[in-house]
């Protein structure tokens, strides 16, 4: 059975002409500048620009290019290790992978990467246009004035800017890591540990792309003065101790990072963030996962339109994979193998399509469903539009679906599903960071 979105009615664009106007919009920024005012108000105009009105577009576009993929290996044996040697074989086993990581020059061509997105975050385009950084110092000691070769010196430049690094390193961030807009941060080729210190904050900026990173072991951070461009730092309050913190920003790309144990979210998207997609993550040991969604009072998260695609949900998780508020999510091709409350929940009637993920309930027999709706009666909720489309539920698990099914008004020519969760193992195994290495496939 196909399910398409019916497009959003254009009064959601009508949430756009309040945004940011919570109160809630100054957070961690002790003082809201004209510095800062003129970034929300940047990143608002770029958030119109991002929403896509007919999100099933891009829902449809992701689904032709998973079967494309799958066709092409379709003749190919699979390997049965989930991580490839370095003398094997290349099998890149998604559109996404299958756009550069065979490709024995990829060291060579690395902002190939760039054009490599799907979903709503497809047209991320990170520092493409810009130069390549090296990241040669792992310190961070330095908030106001960071030394040249630092991440942070890295990430708050004007310019575009194709951040790689030098070597192996550890980087423990002393306060939250503030991006500026057009940045890539590229850690293929490096094993490079974001760990013991304070997040990565994308606040009101966009066009950021981050891969290949391990970021884990996360904590709030204390604030204090802390610089956010050539140009401007200013007074910062307490961090949450996210993994990422997407915070009224669009055009956001996360791919092949791996992640855990962070004191609050691993990635939260609020605030009227959209264009976003999660991409070949590997997620592992945490409790929130990911949050979608300012709070149940903030109408202006409407806008929000994020895929999250081919990630691997592993051991040790127990919630929120994502757990959504008013916008569009779409599920689709990810392994969920183990969770102990639920994989995907929400309130405040966001639409979730759910397609081709394999879902494996955990032994315990009172979380088995995949789906929680909080903070709503089922009268109430069974308005909401959640539907599940060619997943795999496996040990008990059931997704519960509710609200108006989607529909189909293109001609069967025009749309092609995604792969079926029986495809899943395939799709998601190089899931995480990858340990490339220059001159072979990744």
């Amino acid at each position: 059975m196909e399910f398409f979105l019916k497009p959003r009615s254009c009064c959601i664009l009508f949430c756009l002409s309040a945004f940011f106007l919570a109160a809630s919009v100054h957070a961690h920024i002790a003082e809201f500048d004209e510095h800062w005012q003129w970034r929300a108000e940047e990143a608002r105009a770029k958030a119109h620009e991002s929403y896509n009105p007919d999100p099933q577009s891009a829902a449809n576009e992701f689904n032709v290019a998973v079967h494309k993929a799958m066709d092409r290996n379709s003749t190919r044996r699979e390997l049965v290790s989930r991580k490839r040697r370095n003398d094997e074989p290349c099998m890149a086993t998604n559109p996404i992978d299958r756009c550069w990581r065979c490709r024995s020059d990829w060291a060579n061509h690395r902002k190939r990467l760039a054009f490599c997105g799907k979903g709503f975050g497809r047209n991320a385009l990170g520092g493409v246009r810009g130069r390549f950084y090296v990241v040669t110092d792992a310190s961070d000691d330095d908030l106001v004035n960071p030394r040249p070769g630092t991440l942070r010196h890295a990430v708050i430049q004007e310019e575009p800017l194709w951040i790689v690094f030098s070597r192996d390193m550890i980087i423990r961030l002393n306060e939250e890591l503030i991006m500026n807009s057009y940045k890539t941060i590229d850690a293929r080729g490096a094993n490079v540990h974001i760990a013991y210190g304070a997040q990565i904050t994308i606040q009101f900026v966009h066009n950021v792309i981050i891969h290949n990173l391990h970021i884990h072991d996360i904590s709030p951070g204390s604030g204090g003065m802390i610089r956010d461009s050539t140009t401007h730092y200013g007074l910062r309050t307490r961090s949450d101790g996210d993994g990422i913190s997407i915070y009224g920003s669009s055009n956001v790309w996360i791919d092949h990072v791996s992640m855990s144990n962070c004191a609050d979210g691993l990635i939260d998207a609020i605030m009227g963030s959209t264009a976003i997609t999660v991409s070949n993550c590997h997620m592992t040991n945490h409790n929130d996962v990911m949050l979608f969604g300012a709070s149940d009072a903030y109408a202006e998260d409407a806008v929000m339109q994020i895929t999250v695609a081919f990630n691997h949900f592993g051991r040790g998780l127990v919630q929120r994979m994502p757990r959504c508020r008013w916008g569009f999510v779409h599920v689709v091709n990810n392994d969920y193998t183990h969770w102990l409350m639920y994989a995907v929940g929400g309130s405040k009637h966001p639409t979730i399509l759910s397609q081709g993920n394999r879902y494996i309930a955990p032994p315990d027999v009172n979380a088995k469903q995949i789906t929680k709706r909080d903070y709503a009666t089922q009268a109430e909720w069974s308005k909401w539009t959640w539907q599940s489309d060619g997943d795999l539920m496996m040990n008990g698990a059931f997704f519960v679906q509710s609200g108006e099914p989607f529909f189909n008004q293109y001609t069967n020519q025009q749309l092609i599903k995604a792969k079926p969760g029986t495809f899943v193992t395939r799709l998601t195994r190089y899931s995480g960071s990858l340990n490339c290495m220059a001159g072979i496939p990744c």
